[in-house]
């Protein structure tokens, strides 16, 4: 399980030297170079840098004349990236991640680690028509209470005994004493999609869908002290179990590699929604949480949404602007016009505005306004606001947002009571109502998910209500007493990064940062301030994660790396 640290305070280890970090934006530049479509964008890519003056004469003057060009020629711009770490180019659009290729069985290294032993695993082959029933989960569990062995493998009936064989050695050879449960990445019902999974078992995540799957091993005694199988689970009895086994702290360690003997085609079909949506609900009474399960449009995906507390928790929405009136008008419109959550108040935060209808607007309006003075600085401004508020809850939202969802501050607020939550978000739509963020992943360097343009693939992940490293404050709630004891955002982070290092932070002591796609918004982007983006923010925030060195998502799949706008596979 990985857990986040943060390198300028624990002393574990010395900051990046200047020279270090610049080496460290080299390497990551030129992987994106690497990943240009053609020849020419990447040697032009390696000859310009990044972010120096050639680059911006470049892109200033060469953006508008290749645009001309190609219109003139009637040439589409060459959006297929050129494949990294791997040797040969998938087809387009046949895969997801672009590069990824299935791995013979040949490659893998299936020799045993020393103190491995295959007399040490009972093989349970699980076949997909009756396997799950009320009685083969009762020989299942009779069987369980007899093992001498330290693991279970689960293992789907159709896998041939050598399929079996290789998934079970990888396993073994990355199982640790302290694991309770190890499981890899699956092909899935298409290979050429392969289900990749994340670092840590998110336990939100965990209700959505089943994050675990097959292959795995699991600890006989930490099963059984579960009360093993549970035989009324029906399809979702290996899910039920790996709820169970979260709550009870099973320790989980995934393994990144596509390994054969996982799941079969009724594993992803719509066949396991009732029994999925029926054990989540069971985990729900036991953690003690009010709420409905209903499945998804992707099959195995459950939507679970909590009761809003009562009586309703203040919320506080705080709103920085300078100027920008018609924004300013347009959001609080929006809020206004459809939230159904009776307990809500607005704060505008005024940075310095100086045209005369905003002023007066302000003079005149309802709701309160912070003045905020000095040069921008929005972690500054954000922490004045909260610092101004006495509700139990406060958001943070951009004055260029559209509330689009009548209970969002309902469905956001039930999650961000959790006790193990910090930090909830939401999902926005861009101009033109494409996906602009379901998330921000950390792969190796922050950057939004966005489903039209980045991550293709319509899978479990990306419909799931998620555990996530960060989301944008863009739009952000938290408990405003849990907001006062981090110290707010970093006010050296004047621009950028302010909001993902929060969330980090957030997540030192054990709590966990939700995204929803269930509560949506309009976000017209950067409309307010522009594309200020200094490097200093980026650098400081480096520094203190170990970006590009030791930082790994939790909770994006390992194997996948973001470059640019296209997610590759990370070939081992």
């Amino acid at each position: 399980m990985l857990r986040l640290q943060q390198f300028d305070t624990d002393g574990a280890a010395p900051l990046l030297s200047d020279k270090e970090l610049r080496q460290r934006w080299a390497a990551f530049h030129d992987s994106i170079h690497m990943a240009s479509g053609n020849w020419f964008r990447r040697t032009l890519g390696r000859m310009l840098g990044e972010n120096t003056r050639r680059y911006r004469l470049a892109r200033f003057f060469g953006r508008p004349l290749l645009k001309v060009a190609r219109s003139l020629t009637g040439r589409e711009k060459d959006t297929t990236p050129q494949e990294v770490l791997a040797v040969t180019r998938a087809p387009k659009g046949s895969t997801f991640p672009l590069n990824y290729h299935p791995q013979p069985l040949a490659a893998f290294n299936l020799e045993l680690r020393g103190d491995a032993h295959f007399d040490d695993v009972t093989v349970w082959a699980v076949d997909a028509s009756t396997g799950w029933s009320a009685d083969a989960i009762t020989s299942l569990n009779d069987a369980l209470n007899s093992m001498t062995t330290t693991w279970l493998a689960l293992v789907e009936a159709t896998a041939t005994g050598f399929e079996r064989e290789a998934a079970i050695t990888v396993l073994l050879s990355h199982a640790a004493a302290h694991d309770d449960v190890v499981f890899a990445d699956e092909a899935g019902p298409n290979p050429p999609t392969p289900i990749l999974k994340s670092p840590n078992v998110g336990p939100h995540t965990l209700l959505s869908y089943n994050v675990v799957g097959r292959p795995a091993l699991i600890r006989v005694t930490t099963l059984r002290a579960v009360g093993g199988f549970s035989s009324g689970a029906g399809r979702a009895f290996e899910h039920d179990a790996y709820l169970r086994l979260s709550e009870a702290h099973a320790e989980f360690h995934h393994v990144a590699a596509v390994l054969p003997a996982g799941r079969g085609d009724a594993g992803f079909s719509e066949l396991v929604n009732d029994d999925t949506c029926r054990v989540v609900q069971r985990a729900l009474e036991r953690r003690g949480w009010v709420g409905e399960v209903d499945a998804r449009t992707v099959p195995g995906v459950v939507r679970w949404s909590l009761r809003t507390p009562t009586p309703a928790p203040s919320i506080d929405i705080i709103i920085p602007t300078r100027d920008r009136l018609d924004l300013v008008r347009q959001c609080l419109d929006a809020i206004e016009a459809i939230t159904t959550y009776p307990n809500y108040r607005l704060i505008i935060l005024d940075n310095d505005s100086v045209d005369s209808a905003t002023l007066e607007f302000f003079a005149t309006t309802e709701h309160r306004v912070v003045p905020c003075p000095g040069p921008f600085n929005y972690a500054h401004i954000v922490n004045r606001g909260i610092q101004h508020s006495n509700a139990d809850f406060v958001v943070t939202l951009n004055n260029d947002t559209i509330v689009i969802t009548p209970d969002w501050l309902e469905q956001m607020v039930a999650l961000a009571s959790l006790p193990d939550v910090s930090i909830v978000g939401a999902c926005l739509l861009d101009q033109d109502g494409r996906f602009e963020h379901e998330s921000i992943v950390i792969a190796p360097y922050p950057q939004h998910l966005r489903s039209d343009s980045n991550y293709t693939n319509a899978d479990q992940f990306v419909a799931a209500t998620r555990d996530v490293s960060a989301v944008t404050g863009a739009v952000q709630m938290v408990r405003r007493e849990l907001w006062m004891s981090l110290g707010g955002m970093d006010e050296q982070l004047k621009v950028v990064m302010n909001d993902v290092d929060i969330c980090l932070r957030s997540q030192l002591d054990g709590h966990f940062v939700l995204y929803t796609p269930d509560v949506r918004l309009y976000h017209h982007v950067s409309s307010s301030r522009g594309t200020l983006d200094p490097l200093d923010d980026r650098n400081r925030f480096i520094r203190r994660w170990d970006i590009f060195g030791t930082f790994r998502d939790p909770y994006f799949p390992e194997s996948l790396l973001l470059l640019g706008e296209t997610i590759y596979y990370r070939h081992r």
